[in-house]
C-alpha cells in the first residue's frame, strides 16, 4: 500500500508536465506548497483530463481517500486511499470511476513504506526516483460526490499492485507498491481506453528507484519538514 508521501512544489509539477495553462483557479489563487508528510484525507494536487473539454489537462486539489459518487459526500467507513489493481474493475467504490475513465495522476517526489523488523517494530523507508528525475507519476482514480448541501466533493485513490523486488524487500508484510507510470505512459493513462490503461498496470523497475531508512518522526502527520526524508543509520 501507499499511505504517506512527499508532494513536490507546484513549480516542479508544472515543469514536469508543462502545465502553465492548466492549473485550476483554486491553485492559481493560492499555489500549494511542498509537503514532506502528506497523509490520508488531506487535499492533494491531482492531474486529470477534462473529457468534455477535448481532453484538456487540469491540476486540481482533491481529497486523498475516494468518496464514491453514490456516497452523498460522506467518506466510507473503510479505507479508500488505495485501490487494488486486481479488483479495480469490480469493487463497488472503484468500478464506476474506472468504467467512466476517471483516471488521474498523483505527482509524488517520493513516498514512505514501512519495513517490519525481526522484533516486530516498523522502520520507515523513503523511496524516490533514481537519477535526475524530479518526481514519480503515480496512477490513480478520481470521483465526484455531491453532499446534502449541494457541494461537490472531489476525491482520489492510488492504485496499488504486487511489489517489485526492491519494494517487496522493504514493504515486507504486504509486498505491495503504488502504480508508478513512466513519463511516456502518462498521456495514455489519462486519455486512453480502459484496455490501454490496464496494459500499463505493471511494477515499476527497481533500478529506477532509490531507497533509504528515515526517522520514525514521519509516523506522525503533524511532523512535516525536509529533515524527514534524510537517511538515518
Amino acid at each position: 500500500m501507499c499511505g504517506r508521501y512527499v508532494s513536490p512544489s507546484q513549480a516542479a509539477i508544472e515543469r514536469e508536465w508543462d502545465l502553465r495553462n492548466a492549473v485550476s483557479d483554486r491553485f492559481a489563487r493560492k499555489p500549494f506548497a511542498e509537503s514532506y508528510n502528506v497523509a490520508p484525507s488531506q487535499q492533494v494536487p491531482i492531474l486529470r483530463v477534462l473529457r468534455d473539454r477535448q481532453g484538456q489537462r487540469e491540476l486540481v486539489p482533491m481529497r486523498w481517500g475516494l468518496v464514491p459518487f453514490w456516497a452523498k459526500g460522506v467518506p466510507p467507513k473503510y479505507s479508500t486511499i488505495n485501490a487494488r489493481a486486481e479488483t479495480v474493475e469490480t469493487a463497488a467504490s472503484y468500478r464506476g470511476p474506472w468504467k467512466r475513465g476517471q483516471r488521474c495522476v498523483f505527482p509524488v517526489a517520493g513516498f514512505y513504506e514501512w519495513h517490519v523488523e525481526a522484533d516486530g517494530s516498523k522502520q520507515p523507508w523513503y523511496i524516490r526516483p533514481a537519477g535526475d528525475e524530479e518526481l514519480f507519476s503515480i496512477g490513480g482514480l478520481w470521483d465526484e460526490s455531491i453532499d446534502d448541501s449541494g457541494t461537490a466533493i472531489l476525491s482520489c485513490t492510488i492504485i496499488t499492485l504486487d511489489a517489485n523486488e526492491l519494494l517487496a524487500s522493504i514493504h515486507n508484510d504486504k509486498q505491495r507498491m503504488p502504480l508508478i507510470l513512466p513519463q511516456e505512459a502518462v498521456e495514455t493513462w489519462l486519455k486512453g481506453t480502459a484496455d490501454e490503461a490496464k496494459a500499463l498496470i505493471a511494477p515499476y523497475p527497481s533500478e529506477r528507484m532509490r531507497a533509504h531508512p528515515v526517522s520514525k518522526r514521519v509516523n506522525k502527520p503533524a511532523n512535516n519538514e525536509a529533515s524527514l526524508i534524510e537517511a538515518v543509520a
